[in-house]
């Protein structure tokens, strides 16, 4: 039997995406770049687009003006898929209510819960917190009153709400109807692991 010599991989690498959105996720522009590297602002513009394949050395350059590992542009990036039949049934409180985990467990950064409320559904009497930096509601069918300490929010279908998870609230569906809606949680107050 003879050796077969190894063959390069048929996927091409789209690292000039990553580097991009590092940049201006750290406010930098391509001026400022190419003066801290002193290549031209229009190769890195090539390299951002993936017209062009800078150096080893280049590459290593750019990671270091960017503060980012070189392995990360070349990781795969983590992409879960939860399906609404498999979502983890969760009980965050309330009555009437039906929760899914949408989020992958474990994910620390956001959390998404899917909610079927019954008619009349409600989250208690009492005015709650969660341990989170922001709460946003996005009521996908039906409607439902959020109360604060000092306020009410009705918020209807196709509408959304966003406030500080840490401030009190409570929430009822006070029509005849059942509603559906979306708390995007951020950063997860469960992360569901345990």
């Amino acid at each position: 039997m003879r050796p077969t010599a190894p063959a390069a991989g048929t996927v091409e690498l789209s690292i000039g995406a990553k580097l991009r959105s590092t940049r201006m996720a750290q406010g930098l522009t391509l001026a400022q770049i190419a003066e801290s590297t002193g290549l031209s602002k229009g190769f890195l513009s090539r390299v951002e687009r993936d017209d062009t394949s800078p150096s080893v050395a280049t590459l290593v350059q750019l990671c270091q003006v960017l503060s980012l590992p070189v392995g990360a542009l070349f990781a795969e990036p983590e992409i879960q898929l939860v399906t609404r039949e498999e979502a983890p049934l969760v009980n965050f409180g309330g009555t009437g209510v039906t929760e899914r985990l949408m989020s992958p467990r474990g994910e620390s950064r956001v959390q998404l819960l899917r909610s079927t409320l019954e008619p009349g559904a409600h989250g208690g009497g009492d005015l709650y917190t969660m341990n989170c930096d922001v709460e946003v509601l996005h009521v996908l069918s039906g409607a439902l009153t959020v109360r604060f300490a000092d306020r009410a929010v009705r918020v209807a279908a196709g509408d959304a709400l966003t406030f500080p998870g840490r401030t009190p609230h409570t929430w009822q569906v006070e029509d005849d109807a059942p509603a559906e809606v979306c708390w995007i949680l951020s950063p997860a107050p469960w992360s569901g692991s345990a």
